[in-house]
């Protein structure tokens, strides 16, 4: 399988550097000592506009490691600070897409889970009704298309809970593709998964208009199945 790069520029301006982030790239360090995004990226800018010592850049938000899809940074302290805000109060727009071998029980639902995490498994657990330390969340999906042995979901996240939209999908009998954590059987020749943060919006942080930034899907493996001019 050909090598991809692991992320590709969507936006930029002096407050915020926006990518589509490849799967298998971390945001942000941990125990594997892999380099990740936010290093990379910090690399670009300092390549791109020959800056001198440290580049100041923020992480905003997160995709599990085998996830694709945009992933917003701050370029200055401000723009973090508001980000953070506006992530924080909800004022951001999710859309994922997701690709799930089995048919969902509705064209489109809203699904409420109160999910419980695990960190030493960095498993999550998804509940049916309020469980003490489990927090409440919440999605909707609809169905977009289907293949042979698979369907595309539109998912938009309402609250932002760790391996929200994997467990809460699989707990609907509808395992994400690849999602071998959460019950999938058949893993990804490159430990991905078929999830994809398609698109984001929310209001400039400085500049006080409605941005959105789209993510074109992966060139590869299941979601051919569903090219960029159908979806």
């Amino acid at each position: 399988m050909a090598k991809t790069e692991p992320f590709s520029v969507i936006f930029e301006d002096n407050h915020l550097l926006v990518v589509n982030k490849s799967s298998g790239v971390l945001v942000q360090g941990d125990v594997t000592g892999d380099i990740p995004l936010v290093e990379l990226c910090k690399e670009y800018i300092k390549q791109k506009y020959n800056k001198p010592g440290a580049v100041f850049l923020g992480v905003v938000h997160r995709l599990d490691r085998p996830v694709s899809g945009v992933v917003v940074l701050a370029r200055t302290s401000k723009s973090l600070e508001r980000m953070n805000a506006l992530f924080r109060e909800k004022e951001t727009t999710k859309t994922y897409y997701a690709i799930v071998s089995a048919k969902p029980p509705k064209t489109e639902d809203t699904l409420v889970h109160w999910l419980l995490k695990d960190e030493k498994k960095n498993k999550t657990t998804a509940f049916k009704k309020e469980t003490m330390g489990a927090l409440r969340s919440e999605l909707r999906y609809k169905v977009l298309a289907s293949a042979p042995g698979c369907y595309l979901l539109q998912v938009n996240p309402v609250t932002g809970r760790p391996h929200q939209i994997r467990v809460q999908l699989a707990s609907i009998g509808c395992v994400i593709c690849g999602d071998i954590k959460y019950g999938d059987d058949q893993p990804t020749d490159n430990g991905s998964i078929y999830l994809h943060a398609r698109r984001l919006s929310f209001i400039h942080p400085v500049k006080k208009e409605m941005v959105m930034f789209e993510a074109p899907v992966p060139d590869m493996g299941l979601w051919k199945y569903f090219p960029e001019t159908n979806i």
